[in-house]
């Protein structure tokens, strides 16, 4: 994730990686430099963007040693009131992005903090809102938001492979089938759009009674589609 949204921002970059060759690569691609520890970082950034494995949160935090002034974490199921019992009184904002931010499409949740610092706040409000809607959420629904969003480039990924295959299986070439699936799941996502997001709406001007989509429909009601999304949910719920 911390490559897609230096990727999507496309400007230079300072980083740390505990993986050297990984920080130099990012480098090398957009500019910028490699700092030898978190805390040089922090010490140098108007802000540092967390994107550490969750598990590390303590120690980065012992590394980076009060030199930040501000705290942008995008980690998964770190709570504001974990990042604050890590980083004291140094203000601290979460944020949720998803990966399509790599090309300016990804949406990214903002965790609602009655006790964030504005201007901290505001900078990431900008800083994320440059590679997709920012949408704020309660904390207490970050994960549900996580299932629909974060997760859900792979569940997409997944569908059209899946419609993909169904089309080779059907006589098409796979390269066609896949122009032909990923062009629709894009356009269609824009004709949501357009229409308010109202999917009945869109469903219904594409299904006549008795016609190809609504025998198509069926199949995939009688399939367990809408199941299987709930299933997915309650799987990331759980964790």
């Amino acid at each position: 994730m911390a490559s897609a949204l230096a990727r999507g921002w496309g400007e230079p970059v300072l980083v740390f990686d505990a993986l050297r060759p990984r920080a130099e690569a990012l480098v090398d691609e957009l500019g910028g430099e490699v700092v030898d520890s978190n805390a040089e970082l922090a010490s140098r950034a108007d802000a540092i963007l967390l994107c550490h494995k969750p598990d590390g949160l303590v120690r980065v935090a012992a590394e980076v040693g009060g030199e930040a002034t501000g705290v942008i974490s995008i980690l998964g199921g770190v709570t504001l009131a974990d990042l604050r019992a890590a980083y004291g009184e140094t203000p601290v904002v979460r944020m949720l992005p998803s990966v399509p931010v790599e090309v300016r499409r990804g949406v990214t949740c903002h965790a609602r903090d009655r006790e964030a610092d504005r201007e901290l706040e505001a900078q990431a409000l900008e800083l994320f809102g440059r590679v997709g809607p920012v949408v704020s959420v309660d904390e207490s629904q970050i994960d549900a938001a996580m299932g629909l969003m974060s997760c859900a480039p792979a569940y997409v990924a997944l569908v059209a492979e899946a419609q993909i295959d169904a089309g080779v299986r059907a006589g098409l070439p796979s390269e066609v089938a896949g122009r032909l699936v990923v062009a629709t799941l894009g356009g269609t996502a824009a004709l949501l759009e357009a229409h308010g997001n109202d999917t009945l709406k869109v469903r219904r001007s594409v299904t006549s009674p008795g016609g190809s989509t609504a025998r198509g429909l069926a199949a995939l009601e009688h399939g367990g589609l809408r199941g299987a999304f709930d299933d997915a949910m309650q799987a990331v719920l759980a964790r």
